[in-house]
């Protein structure tokens, strides 16, 4: 099984991605967690590149390197995971870059990052993903006091861009479960563990 975690920065991502690892790994279930980008040794070069070693990039650079980082993870990771029907979560996968290079930074038109998309996938679609919907203000208040990579330093119109797309994207996908982030965690853990069993 594949499922994806989406949201903006400071929706509870991480915080429900290892909740569900603890209660799949309770009931026997072997579980692999991996982040976009990274998970590999390249993919994690490509991270570094993306989120720290620079404040320039052009959009479609930036749409292109995300994409080749997602590449490999599924390739050399996931995919082989699958194969031997292991639970496979990802934090974040291509409805982010549609989010956020098409909504967000308007890299390329959008039916040009959705065939992008489907070949740095190697045509894997998520089984559930689960979008803890949050308006960009609380988040922003979220993450205040923390320290911000090059893509969280966007600035608030942006990421206004960004959520926006996020709920476009969530109506026009039906393995998409939308998820009050402002909720308790206990709350939100619940949906998701149960959303999850019924595909098992």
């Amino acid at each position: 099984m594949l499922i994806s975690f989406e949201g903006i920065d400071g929706c509870g991502k991480s915080t429900q991605i290892e909740l569900l690892k603890e209660s799949l790994k309770a009931n026997g279930l072997t579980v692999h967690i991996f982040r976009e980008p990274g998970g590999t040794e390249i993919s994690e070069r490509v991270r570094s590149l993306l989120l720290h070693d620079t404040d320039e990039m052009n959009p479609v650079t930036e749409l292109l390197l995300f994409s080749a980082a997602r590449s490999q993870l599924i390739s050399e990771k996931v995919i082989p995971l699958l194969e031997k029907n292991e639970i496979v979560i990802l934090d974040r996968f291509y409805d982010s870059t549609t989010a956020y290079q098409g909504y967000g930074r308007k890299s390329v038109p959008l039916k040009e990052i959705k065939l992008l998309n489907s070949i740095a996938s190697h045509n894997r679609v998520p089984d559930i993903t689960f979008y803890l919907r949050i308006d960009s203000g609380t988040a922003a208040q979220r993450t205040q006091s923390s320290s911000k990579d090059r893509m969280e330093r966007a600035g608030n119109q942006f990421f206004e861009k960004v959520a926006s797309g996020f709920d476009k994207i969530s109506k026009q996908e039906d393995r998409f479960i939308t998820i009050d982030a402002t909720k308790a965690s206990d709350e939100i853990h619940k949906v998701i563990i149960e959303a999850v069993k019924a595909h098992l």
